[in-house]
C-alpha cells in the first residue's frame, strides 16, 4: 500500500480541491466546503453576462448569477450574522436571487469570493464547538455551533450546486460536477 501522501493528487484535472477522505473531523469539513464552493465558480466558468441570466425552466426564474448572490448572501449570513454577531446589511436583495440589469456575474463572483473569504477569516482561530445564533426566520434566536454551521454550508452548497448543474446544462450543454 502506497503511503506517500506526495504522490496523491490535491486537485481534480478542472482545478478544483479534492476533499480530504480520511483525517480530523474540522479539515475535512472545510475541504469539502471548499470543495462546493469551487464547484459553483466552476459552474459559471466561460459564461457571458447573458448566458448565467438564463433562467432554469419554466416557472422557475433561477439563474446561476441569482444563485452566486444568493449563495454570497447565505456566507454573510451565517459567518458574519450568525456565528460573529454583526449586523451586516444584505447584499443583493431578501433572498439574493434578484437580478440587477448592471450587475454581471463578474461583480456577483468578486462579491461572492469577499464574502468567502471573510468567513474563512471568522472562522479562524474558532473551535468547532463555538456557536452564536440564529437571527431571524423561524429558528431565530436558537444557539448553532460553528460545526453546525459548516455541515450546514456543505448541505446548501451541494444543494444549489446541483440546481447549478441544470441550469449549466440548459445554457451549453455541459453537464458533471
Amino acid at each position: 500500500m502506497n503511503t506517500n501522501t506526495g504522490d496523491i493528487p490535491r486537485t481534480l484535472p478542472d482545478g478544483r480541491p479534492i476533499p480530504l477522505m480520511t483525517g480530523d473531523e474540522r479539515p475535512m469539513l472545510e475541504s469539502w466546503l471548499a470543495f462546493h464552493r469551487a464547484t459553483l465558480a466552476l459552474k459559471c466558468t466561460g459564461l457571458d453576462d447573458a448566458q448565467v441570466r438564463t433562467a432554469s425552466a419554466e416557472p422557475s426564474e433561477l439563474t446561476l448569477l441569482g444563485l452566486v448572490q444568493h449563495l454570497a448572501e447565505v456566507e454573510r449570513n451565517w459567518f458574519q450574522r450568525v456565528l460573529a454577531g454583526q449586523d451586516v446589511p444584505g447584499l443583493f436583495g431578501p433572498t439574493g436571487y434578484e437580478l440587477a440589469p448592471e450587475r454581471g456575474i463578474d461583480e456577483a463572483l468578486a462579491v461572492w469570493r469577499q464574502e468567502v473569504a471573510r468567513g474563512e477569516e471568522l472562522c479562524a482561530g474558532r473551535s468547532l464547538d463555538d456557536t452564536g445564533r440564529i437571527v431571524d426566520g423561524p429558528m431565530a434566536g436558537l444557539e448553532v455551533s460553528l460545526r453546525w454551521i459548516l455541515i450546514h454550508m456543505i448541505e446548501e452548497y451541494a444543494r444549489h450546486n446541483g440546481h447549478a448543474d441544470i441550469v449549466r446544462e440548459r445554457i451549453d450543454g455541459v453537464t458533471g460536477a
